[in-house]
């Protein structure tokens, strides 16, 4: 098994309890000096460095809100002087005003490292060669798994998003064997190459898709592997932290939490209050060692658990298991509460569904509606009526059983569905409009 820092990878949780306490100690106490927006954070809650003795101690800290970095736009909670930045990145803006979020020198070999390890827990190495299909630029994905490669002495193809057909040919010509993207884009890659004449799991090399940036099910990683022959590793993270830097290991079971960059916290939703391991709830992180913009008791939003025992591969930091949606992402339909994950999960458990579906919710009076259109396989679309009527009764029996809500369910031909070469956008909600 290689590693990158098998000393702190494989540490005791006792070793690894006083470094996070050290970290934390040391991180606000210099937020406390130097940031004045965490210094007002802290005496509204009557708090002091003073008051942090242990790292159980880090609940009696503030929580902090994605809303704070908009209400602070752009650098109002930067914490180092402005001369020691050295890069900035941007959220989107797509659920609200795009977020700035700025790095040190340090920042930037810390977020590598921590990405740099995740890569080599998959099975990565100086052999191999890794095309980074995500976005370079204000966001940060493509940047942060390209930084890695190098890292771990991969040769890397700075491929960025589109040109499918090309990026194919790249695959094939370049002997790429891992690929960095989201899973609906590896799924879209698959069906032009299919188009093509080309299929990635006999005339590729690709083993290993570095997937994440947007919810998936472990129905759609079986289908990546089976369809593409690609192992889906599971990658974890946001702007807000540093970017992509968590993956899963070989082993994929949850995704590794290096706990001496980061403290994780999984909470109940409505009390705030930490849940026992295994239990679901809201993740908070901390941000150890980050210079210019540490996020501390950041609500990140995503719904997920936290397995504390050591993983098979022998690294002994927390996991967080499957993300399985976010508080923001959530429908409350008609008062039940529905994920588009627990939809994709079990229209990927149908054999004649495809890989691609459309969420849309609207409101008739006071009533909500949930309409949800399926893409069917190419062998599974018929011109015989009845057979359809039959396949899309059994979708929405599933549907139902599954999400406690019933739904209409409308079966489209393939191909339909628009496809995104970033986060795919599965939800529609027509109810504000």
């Amino acid at each position: 098994m290689a590693y990158l820092d098998k000393h702190i990878e494989t540490m005791s949780r006792e070793d690894l309890e006083k470094t996070q306490y050290r970290l934390l100690k040391t991180q606000v106490t210099r937020l406390y000096s130097s940031s004045p927006f965490y210094r007002a954070r802290m005496r509204e809650a009557n708090i002091s460095p003073e008051d942090i003795r242990c790292i159980q101690d880090i609940t009696k800290l503030p929580f902090i809100h994605k809303q704070d970095l908009r209400d602070n736009y752009p650098e109002g909670m930067l914490s180092v002087p402005r001369r020691d930045l050295v890069r900035f990145h941007a959220s989107s803006g797509t659920t609200g005003k795009p977020t700035i979020v700025c790095y040190t020198k340090n920042d930037i070999d810390t977020w590598t490292t921590s990405l740099a390890r995740g890569l080599i827990s998959a099975g990565l190495g100086p052999d191999d060669v890794i095309q980074v299909s995500n976005t370079y630029g204000l966001f940060s994905g493509g940047l942060g798994f390209h930084y890695a490669g190098e890292r771990i002495g991969a040769a890397v193809v700075p491929a960025s998003t589109g040109n499918t057909e090309r990026q194919i040919e790249l695959i094939q010509d370049l002997e790429v064997t891992a690929m960095a993207a989201t899973p609906s884009y590896m799924l879209h890659l698959g069906e032009v190459a299919e188009k093509m004449g080309v299929s990635i799991k006999n005339d590729t090399k690709l083993k290993i898709g570095l997937l994440g940036g947007e919810p998936w099910s472990v129905k759609m990683r079986d289908r990546i592997c089976e369809w593409l022959g690609v192992k889906g590793i599971n990658c974890y993270g946001s702007s807000e932290m540093y970017g992509p830097m968590f993956t899963e290991c070989s082993e994929q079971d949850g995704i590794h939490i290096w706990g001496d960059i980061a403290y994780a916290e999984i909470l109940d939703q409505k009390t705030g209050e930490q849940v026992a391991p295994g239990e679901r709830g809201e993740l908070v992180l901390t941000m150890l060692q980050k210079e210019a913009l540490p996020m501390i008791r950041y609500r990140v939003g995503d719904i997920t658990e936290m397995d504390t025992e050591p993983c098979a591969c022998g690294r002994t930091h927390p996991r967080l298991k499957r993300i399985f949606g976010r508080v923001d992402d959530m429908l409350i339909v008609r008062g039940i509460n529905v994920f588009p994950s627990q939809v994709e999960h079990t229209l990927m458990s149908i054999p004649e569904v495809g890989d691609h579906f459309e969420i849309i919710v609207d409101r008739k009076g006071a009533l909500d509606t949930m309409l949800i259109r399926v893409e069917l396989k190419k062998e599974a679309f018929t011109d015989n009526i009845v057979q359809l009527m039959e396949l899309r009764e059994k979708i929405a029996y599933r549907l139902r059983g599954a999400l406690n809500i019933g739904a209409a369910v409308e079966l489209v031909e393939p191909d339909t569905l628009q496809r995104f070469e970033g986060k795919a956008r599965r939800v529609i909600d027509r109810r504000d409009i």
